[in-house]
């Protein structure tokens, strides 16, 4: 009987092997990229959805990126295999929804050189181990605005404030969320929207929740 392949896996491999064979056909492989501008770039607009240890992000709607690209890197993949696969899904994301909440990724949350930057980060340490406890802990309370940045708020949500443009979540300055609605939603999530109870400490959601309440709309 075939050994099963992890689906995370056979999507990487059917996605390396389709954008290697087309060469440009998802856009081109990307070049030139800045790991520390994807860093950021990644925290800020993937981190909400996505687990990768050494951007110490915990989403847990889309795949575990570590887990999606750690056995390829074992096989032998390329760091450039894996920034083009990742190039091709942030241009054109799988039309599968993610995980059981149904979301959809959507496409371009990142554009032009960004899709680079983003895409060579990624590359050079999905699946490999964080050196020295590396991001992979919990968010350190740094106040209100910093942990809506590193905590992946942003890949979802819209808040002119911290910069960000999602359209996963609600327009934030536009539904102006009271803090113990944003308190309640961030503990318990709903929808799309993950509980990070847990991944948060309650002191941390008082903070994010302060700020969020206090910044909405203005």
């Amino acid at each position: 009987m075939p050994r099963r392949v992890p689906r995370s896996l056979g999507l990487a491999a059917v996605a390396a092997s389709a954008l290697v064979a087309a060469g440009c056909g998802a856009g081109g492989l990307p070049k030139g990229g800045d790991a520390g501008t994807g860093k950021q770039l990644f925290v800020q607009q993937c981190g909400g959805c996505h687990t990768l240890a050494d951007a110490g992000t915990r989403g847990t709607i889309g795949p575990n990126l570590d887990d999606a690209f750690g056995p390829g890197r074992a096989q032998g993949f390329k760091d450039s295999t894996i920034a083009a696969i990742v190039a091709g899904q942030i241009r054109y994301p799988n039309k599968e929804k993610m995980t059981t909440v149904g979301a959809l990724m959507p496409a371009n949350l990142v554009k032009g050189q960004d899709v680079s930057s983003v895409a060579d980060y990624v590359a050079r340490v999905a699946g490999v181990p964080v050196q020295g406890g590396g991001g992979g802990g919990k968010v350190t309370a740094k106040g209100g605005k910093q942990i809506f940045l590193t905590a992946g708020c942003t890949s979802c949500h819209t808040l002119a404030d911290a910069g960000s443009h999602g359209t996963v979540g609600p327009n934030l300055d536009q539904a102006k969320p009271s803090k113990a609605l944003v308190v309640t939603r961030v503990t318990n999530g709903k929808g799309a929207m993950p509980s990070f109870k847990g991944k948060l400490t309650s002191q941390q959601i008082q903070a994010v929740a302060q700020y969020v309440s206090s910044i909405a709309g203005k």
